[in-house]
């Protein structure tokens, strides 16, 4: 089937107001877990992972750690207006952006902009004066110049200072104390997201360490995580959809572990949806390797549909093999890059044996990629957690989905 053609409208289901969760429970582990294997539900815990797990397991996370990009401006009248930080312009990774000192230009999202008719804006604390001006305005967007004193200081450091915590916008209330650590895994530590991958915010650190002590081993990938992934699918099928590019931040050695487990045999679990679009992401970076291998590093970027137009019949070695051989030969410890990869429901994953994922909103482009796994049992897995009272999106429960073996 054409993946172009799928139709957003078969993904829909009715989510219950109530059973968003608003917050998050007290502790992390303490939230349910959905095991669906072999098209068998069972309920569970986070608490329960290492027990779960198989041994021998690499399980991957996301370390990307959610920047407080939320400003609060007011005007001469003192109406509020919003200003959320996107990312930076040019082709600087946000962490690029994060760190200029004294001047930064981004795109941002300005909530109530009809009250902003002033030049500029103006925000001051007893530690910093930061001046917001409008460039222009392009895809729904618009491009402010921040300014600041002192100019020393990072951006990353000012938003610190005066920024608030980007919780999802469906949760309709302003973030609190609890958000700045709630909603931020414990072993976030690359600054970089406009929101959290939130499958990450079920482990603690004594989870990581049971999981370890079962002798798996726990290793950790970057993807920067856009406001992209709120963006609706709007559109009657998935084709029409402009699937939102992130930036990706992957270590040489980490490519090396990886082919090492696949070589050995050993499974690979992945928390989050950013996780398994990052490694689907390496694999391809490696069959593009091996289609042209004179391709410049530069021209690796994983677009929306190469997925599905390049070949398909290279095995995970061959391609992991092909992207660190490139690595090498352009002497390059590490890949920084965007990846706009759509996974469908027609899609195979070639990475995992399983994924740790939150429940996601109806006919979005992370329900896809939950069918990818699943094929039409997300119906049943879903109405299986609304009918047992899970809890739903960010900060609510989660599943794991083991991927089925190949016949």
């Amino acid at each position: 089937m054409d993946p172009r053609k799928i139709e957003i409208a078969d993904f829909h289901y009715e989510l219950p107001e109530h059973r968003i969760a608003q917050h998050p429970l007290e502790e992390r582990s303490e939230s349910k877990l959905l095991v669906w294997e072999n098209d068998t539900i069972d309920d569970r815990t986070y608490h329960e992972v290492s027990q779960i797990l198989p041994k021998n397991t690499l399980l991957i996370l996301n370390n990307t750690r959610v920047v407080p990009v939320r400003l609060i401006f007011k005007n001469q009248h003192g109406a509020r207006i919003e200003i959320f930080c996107l990312e930076p312009i040019g082709h600087q990774t946000p962490h690029e952006g994060m760190m200029q000192c004294g001047q930064v230009e981004w795109k941002c999202l300005v909530g109530r902009k009809a009250k902003w008719k002033e030049p500029y804006l103006t925000l001051e604390t007893s530690n910093c004066k930061i001046i917001a001006r409008i460039m222009g305005n392009k895809d729904d967007t618009t491009h402010i110049v921040f300014q600041w004193e002192p100019a020393h200081l990072s951006f990353a450091e000012i938003l610190k200072m005066i920024g608030e915590m980007p919780i999802p916008p469906y949760l309709k209330r302003a973030s609190n104390k609890q958000d700045e650590t709630r909603y931020q895994s414990v072993f976030a530590s690359e600054d970089g997201s406009v929101a959290a991958p939130t499958a990450s915010l079920h482990f603690t650190e004594k989870l990581l360490s049971d999981i370890q002590q079962k002798g798996c081993d726990i290793h950790y990938l970057t993807l920067h995580v856009g406001a992209g992934t709120f963006k609706p699918v709007k559109s009657e099928t998935i084709g029409e959809h402009a699937m939102h590019a992130e930036w990706m931040e992957i270590q040489l050695d980490f490519i090396d572990v990886l082919l090492k487990s696949v070589i050995d045999g050993r499974p690979v679990y992945c928390v989050g949806t950013t996780s398994l679009r990052t490694l689907e992401s390496i694999y391809w970076m490696g069959v593009k390797c091996i289609v042209n291998p004179d391709m410049l590093i530069t021209e690796l970027p994983v677009q929306q549909w190469e997925a599905y137009e390049l070949p398909q019949n290279h095995t995970v070695i061959e391609a992991l093999q092909a992207l660190i051989d490139k690595m090498k030969s352009a002497k390059q410890l590490q890949l920084v890059c965007q990846t706009a990869i759509l996974i469908t429901p027609v899609y195979q994953c070639r990475m995992i044996q399983g994924i740790f994922t939150n429940f996601h909103q109806p006919a979005s482009t992370l329900l896809l990629l939950v069918a990818s796994i699943t094929g039409l049992q997300w119906k049943k897995i879903y109405t299986h957690a609304l009918q047992n009272e899970y809890r739903f999106l960010s900060y609510g429960d989660g599943c794991l989905l083991h991927v089925p073996i190949a016949e």
